[in-house]
């Protein structure tokens, strides 16, 4: 009786929401389905209905907000499927429920607000262009997700006329259903480094003292590893390796590297770990042995071998780094409410963990910033607002002249906090010339509005 009564108030809700019960097609027969918008009150799905009383669910805005919001036809995704249940509530006026259940008349169901912010959104929108690959934009304070872009993608509007089409396609690098915020697994090529400089740091607290002469490749026992473009860097510190991105040097620094504790590293950064969000997604893999070869260790190291890696959880890992190592629980609804404006129910921010210390954040952060002043991210400096992160270009074939590129990093100002960015491009080649310019656009939409 007491674990009834517990399920009825607490777990209840949980179950129905769930989308493999289909207790919830029938609340359809009674209730119009809600709105979904956005954080500045745009809807971003709305059911409009005719003069037959038939219904139509209307996304105004198209593909822009596909993965996000998602579809209601041929099944659901995105905030279509979890948040289903209640946008077929009705928390309508008791009695306007009642005259409407005498008159055999559905109730307008419950609207969800979300996070999503309309003008990031089009930025990243736009700034992705015609490239596949995705962005997502996290405020690190407190988890809410400001913008998710994924392309190639799909207008949630024709999708049931063009669902045959769609499943039909086989081609994956074109599997246009996929999430690739949360569900697209690449390499993190370079970004990864800085967990490679983590480690480093909590093995060497004479971080300082390191020094090493790059010549622009490096021979391993079956391989050799080459700086990006075959750049030679020269002599270099930590700092300016990270800032420079040298391939060598990090290959380098995995061979001193600890096996055991990067592996355990790795573990506590949410690697073969379900990630704390609503989303379908994939989980990243970290596949070191403490038996691995020289070649897997260094290539571990700078991002490449096995390592796979979501654009969401690098985003996490990033925005736990400038909110002082606290990682803060990814969201995207943050309020219900009745068609006339009454909430319902609000959602609050709430912390995942510490996933470092707040002094190794501090000098993440370091690092970070010297990417923009004096590194691969240079097209961000001199801007209004402080900019800090780190590029990667990583290979994913036998073909070493395509890479995939990366960015992840934050910018902030007083005024306007900090909001965090991740960006892949796919066959993008380097972070610089095709990542970063996309995190600025989305940055100046920000700052400069």
């Amino acid at each position: 009786m007491g674990y009834f009564a517990y399920f009825q108030i607490f777990r209840s809700e949980d179950f129905i929401n769930s989308p493999y019960n289909t207790r919830q097609d029938t609340f359809a027969e009674h209730v119009i389905r809600g709105e979904i918008r956005s954080a500045d009150g745009k809807a971003l799905a709305q059911t409009v209905v005719g003069e037959d009383g038939s219904e139509t669910r209307y996304y105004p805005y198209g593909r822009m907000f596909a993965h996000a919001v998602g579809y209601d036809s041929n099944g659901k995704s995105g905030i279509e499927s979890f948040g289903n249940f209640s946008l077929l509530r009705s928390h309508a006026f008791f009695l306007e429920q009642v005259v409407h259940g005498i008159q055999d008349q559905k109730n307008q169901g419950d609207n969800i607000v979300t996070t999503l912010n309309y003008d990031l959104q089009e930025a990243a929108y736009q700034a992705l262009g015609d490239n596949r690959g995705a962005v997502v934009v996290l405020e690190p304070a407190t988890g809410k997700i400001l913008a998710m872009v994924s392309k190639p993608d799909f207008d949630p509007n024709t999708i049931a006329s063009e669902w045959d089409n769609i499943i039909s396609d086989t081609d994956s690098d074109n599997s246009v259903l996929v999430n690739r915020v949360t569900q697209g697994l690449y390499p993190p090529g370079s970004t990864f480094k800085i967990l490679t400089t983590l480690e480093y740091l909590r093995e060497h607290p004479d971080y300082q003292n390191y020094n090493y002469e790059c010549t622009g490749s490096i021979a391993m026992d079956h391989t050799e590893i080459h700086c990006y473009d075959n750049a030679v860097h020269g002599t270099e510190n930590l700092e300016k390796s990270f800032a420079k991105s040298c391939n060598t040097s990090y290959a380098n620094i995995g061979l001193e590297l600890d096996k055991k504790a990067f592996i355990e590293l790795c573990d506590s950064m949410l690697f073969q770990t379900n990630l704390p969000i609503s989303y379908p997604f994939n989980k990243s893999s970290f596949v070191l042995k403490e038996d691995s070869d020289s070649d897997e260790v260094t290539q571990t190291a700078i991002g490449q071998g096995k390592t796979l890696v979501t654009p969401m959880h690098m985003a996490m890992i990033t925005a736990a780094i400038v909110n002082q190592g606290v990682l803060m629980r990814p969201y995207v609804i943050d309020h219900t409410e009745n068609y006339k404006g009454v909430t319902v129910k609000s959602y609050r921010s709430s912390q995942y963990g510490s996933l470092l210390t707040e002094e190794e954040a501090g000098k993440l952060q370091e690092f970070m910033s010297l990417v923009v002043s004096e590194g691969t991210g240079s097209k961000l400096s001199g801007q209004s607002y402080q900019a800090a992160g780190k590029t990667g270009s990583a290979e994913f074939s036998n073909n070493k002249s395509e890479s995939h590129a990366w960015f992840t990093g934050y910018a902030s100002t007083e005024e306007k906090g900090t909001i965090a960015v991740t960006v892949i491009v796919e066959k993008g080649g380097a972070g610089s010339a095709a990542a970063v310019p996309v995190a600025k656009q989305v940055f100046d939409r920000y700052f400069n509005q």
